[in-house]
């Protein structure tokens, strides 16, 4: 599959993630698809990371109401993972651009409304997320490519 642009940074690639320490990953292990580098770097990341004692992709479900059209709708959340000293961690990965509202150009565009639907769309998601993880001893992050960087996770390939 050939890779989409988002400002330069190669992300929309996907496949199947090859856990190394089948032990620390909850769920089923021969399933675990990836669907950016991005998301792929962050596997390898918890796999090899010693302090990491379980982690999971897409298997925590969150029931949320979108701000767009009132429904009730489930939110996979990207990266669920517990640290050895007990603390859990419920992890969205997203470009930094998709955390902040669009900038309002000159005239309302087709891509303005589509950006703004998801962005109301992803607010709706992530309080559900923050809620969720309050009520069950967790702490929700969004980790953008600054938070990748940060952590030595490679961004690129």
């Amino acid at each position: 599959m050939s890779p989409n642009v988002f400002k330069g940074i190669y992300m929309a690639y996907r496949g199947k993630y090859k856990v190394k320490r089948r032990t620390k990953y909850l769920g089923d292990v021969d399933n675990v698809v990836y669907r950016s580098l991005w998301e792929r770097n962050v596997f390898r990341w918890l796999d090899s990371n010693a302090d990491i004692i379980e982690w999971n992709s897409e298997e925590v479900v969150i029931p949320y109401v979108c701000g767009t059209d009132r429904k009730v709708h489930r939110y996979f959340i990207d990266v669920y993972f517990k640290t050895r000293t007990g603390q859990k961690y419920l992890i969205e990965i997203k470009p930094k651009k998709e955390t902040m509202p669009p900038k309002k150009p000159a005239r309302r565009t087709r891509r303005y409304i589509v950006e703004g639907l998801t962005y109301i769309k992803n607010q709706s998601k992530w309080q559900a997320a923050k809620d969720f993880a309050k009520d069950n001893g967790a702490k929700f992050e969004i980790w953008t490519e600054d938070t990748l960087k940060s952590m030595g996770i490679k961004i690129l390939k």
